[in-house]
């Protein structure tokens, strides 16, 4: 696209297109999804995801797959129910119950092998035990917990009654826990007293009080103990888990059947302004897609060792830890600490003892990875066959080094777009069938039929490599229901800008992602990022990704993150913030090969105003870099929020040097 072409206001891609990679015949040959006719199969709207919906175990069938009179409250399955902890416990006690469900690790040496058999007495307990507290069906249930067996235990039990969970970051402050305890109308919350974290035991009921403390009203609070012996304090204030489940050896709990619209658990996501949106997911069209993404894009068989290494206080964790690979019967590796500790191979020593056969990723964690260097992967004995990452757009240069040194050049790659909103995968190869390209997410899911328009809503051709806003143009079974408790917020944020509100006709609406992308001639997107991290430079709308990306070129770059400064003349201009390597120096020389990536990558026009090295970049618990930060320091402007970060004073120690140089 031209300067002339991008003053319109649409963003531009410009990035080079990549080379592709053929999955490994061994994958090919094994995978779950080899026939092409698999996207016409489930692309037949809607009937199409009964498919999905087949994988699980119903009490009563559906009537109807899909209802679209009331847009955009879309119904999936109509008619049908079930129940989420059955689903991913009971059926497989037949076939599985002396195999791991939950392979545990904790961060001090404590490891526990939870069968399927071991997990449903557990789960059956603890829901007895809700229940003689109070908890009724449709109650929501507030979780804040860490990575430790009681989160899933927790969540499925929770389901066993029908009552919908929301979990909360473990990491999350007091003040956020009390808004989502708030916002989710709880009158339980379920905690514990405290975990590891990077060598420490953290006091983790210190924000249970300080949260109940910001609140009018008075949830009964359950806190778990991570060590056997309960602690006096908690057990005074709140309830004790362990005096419950006592209470309630070898109960057993009929699953309620809920319909398959019933809410399964809210998941809060931080909105661009205002509270956080409690995004609402039903139980039917959710547990059936994420089954059957687990299935077909991460591939996993019951017999695998599978391992997301996300945290189940996020999204991912619900869907690629708990809910999807229950639903498949396979095991899953948990871990409760830092992928640093006690040292820099923890991650690949875990893989190696459990002959980990498929690793699930973040780019963030990749690029983490590569700033140590591959001799830490180098040192242990493990053998992926597929190897996902998820949470954010990854740049080429990480995904070639992810291939090369975690894969060993023989494991399939499969980049994956998705959002909370969403429930599980949209945009991403089924790993047998299309090649891989990195950078790219790949085409669309089976079913799934996505879109490119620009800022007035007009169609941006297809497969034009033209950029522009992502839309999602139908619906499908793990979208969101609503934002709890507000109808309205959830079509002024997710429909309004690109849907026909006025119309009945479910086809006149538009999913907004809020997220740029491209389309190249080949059907593959990349995904550019948010909207948010946009910058007008000289009149060219150009998307952070593009630019990071094409730094992360540079072999001394660890991970890199482009603020946009204001300028006199240009609008914009770009600052890089960039993390080195390991061992590699701040040098001229390393600013300059940054600067000249850029210029070759995307055009002389982008050309970095500053190059400043930095020793971390400010991320949010999730790992998600606050661009915003560095755009407040970068125009000398008070720092915004820093309450949601892993550690808030990095910012002000990039502005101490910011100022100083």
């Amino acid at each position: 696209m031209s300067g002339e072409d991008a003053t319109d206001g649409n963003l531009e891609a410009r990035l080079r297109e990549q080379a592709y990679f053929r999955p490994p015949s061994k994958f090919v040959g094994q995978a779950n999804a080899t026939d092409p006719a698999i996207y016409d199969e489930v692309g037949d709207f809607p009937e199409g995801f009964d498919r999905y919906a087949e994988l699980l175990d119903w009490d009563e069938q559906w009537d109807e797959t899909f209802d679209g009179s009331n847009p955009p409250f879309f119904e999936w399955f109509v008619g049908g129910q079930l129940n989420a902890s059955y689903n991913c416990v009971d059926r497989h006690l037949d076939e599985r119950k002396n195999q791991t469900a939950l392979l545990w690790e904790g961060e001090d040496g404590e490891q526990r092998n939870i069968t399927y058999q071991d997990l449903y007495r557990e789960v059956n307990e603890f829901a007895s035990a809700l229940r003689s507290v109070g908890v009724e069906e449709d109650d929501v249930v507030t979780v804040h917990l860490p990575m430790v067996p009681a989160l899933p235990i927790t969540m499925l039990a929770c389901a066993r009654i029908g009552a919908p969970h929301s979990v909360v970051f473990a990491g999350f402050s007091a003040s956020a826990l009390a808004e989502r305890v708030d916002s989710a109308d709880s009158d339980y919350v379920v905690t514990i007293d405290g975990y590891y974290r990077r060598g420490e035991f953290l006091d983790h009921i210190e924000k249970t009080d300080e949260a109940m403390a910001e609140l009018d009203d008075e949830p009964e609070v359950l806190v778990w103990n991570r060590h056997d012996e309960p602690r006096a304090d908690v057990a005074d204030s709140y309830t004790s888990v362990d005096d419950l489940l006592a209470d309630h050896r070898r109960d057993r709990v009929e699953p309620v059947s809920r319909d398959a619209e019933d809410p399964l658990f809210l998941m809060y996501t931080s909105g661009t302004t205002g509270k956080p949106k409690g995004c609402q997911h039903r139980t039917g069209g959710y547990l059936a897609y994420t089954a059957a993404t687990s299935k077909y894009v991460l591939d996993i068989e019951p017999e695998d060792t599978y391992w997301c290494a996300a945290d189940i206080g996020w999204i991912t964790g619900h869907s690629y830890i708990v809910y999807g690979p229950l639903a498949l019967g396979t095991t899953s590796v948990m871990y409760e600490g830092t992928p640093d500790h006690p040292h820099k191979g923890r991650i690949w020593e875990i893989a190696e003892k459990y002959d980990v056969d498929i690793f699930h990723t973040s780019p963030t964690a990749v690029r983490m990875f590569m700033k140590w260097g591959p001799e830490y992967p180098d040192e242990y004995d493990f053998d992926f066959r597929h190897m996902t990452t998820v949470g954010e757009p990854i740049q080429p240069e990480a995904w070639l080094w992810y291939y090369k040194h975690i894969g060993d050049e023989d494991a399939v790659i499969v980049d994956t777009w998705w959002q909370t909103e969403t429930g599980g995968h949209l945009i991403t190869n089924l790993p047998a069938i299309e090649d891989m390209k990195p950078g790219s997410a790949g085409k669309a899911c089976p079913g799934i039929e996505p879109a490119i328009v620009d800022d007035e809503g007009d169609p941006v051709e297809s497969k034009s490599g033209q950029a522009g806003n992502l839309i999602i143009q139908r619906p499908w079974p793990s979208m969101l229901q609503t934002v709890y408790g507000n109808d309205e917020r959830f079509i002024d944020t997710y429909w309004r800008q690109f849907s026909d509100v006025d119309s009945d006709d479910w086809r006149d609406w538009n999913y907004k992602a809020g997220d740029g992308a491209v389309q190249s001639s080949d059907g593959y997107y990349r995904i550019l990022g948010r909207l948010d991290d946009v910058m007008n430079v000289a009149g060219h709308r150009l998307g952070t990704m593009e630019l990071e990306s094409a730094v992360a070129e540079v072999e001394d770059v660890a991970e890199a993150a482009v603020a946009a400064r204001q300028h006199d003349e240009k609008g914009e201009v770009p600052d890089v913030y960039v993390v080195l390597r390991d061992g590699v120096e701040v040098s001229d020389d390393a600013r300059e090969r940054i600067v000249s990536a850029v210029e070759e990558e995307i055009g002389k026009f982008a050309r970095p105003s500053s190059v400043v090295f930095v020793t971390d970049l400010p991320k949010t618990r999730s790992g998600k870099i606050m661009r915003r930060l560095l755009e407040d320091i970068s125009n000398d402007e008070t720092l915004g929020d820093t309450t949601t970060l892993r550690d808030p004073s990095v910012p002000e120690q990039i502005r101490e040097q910011v100022q100083s140089d």
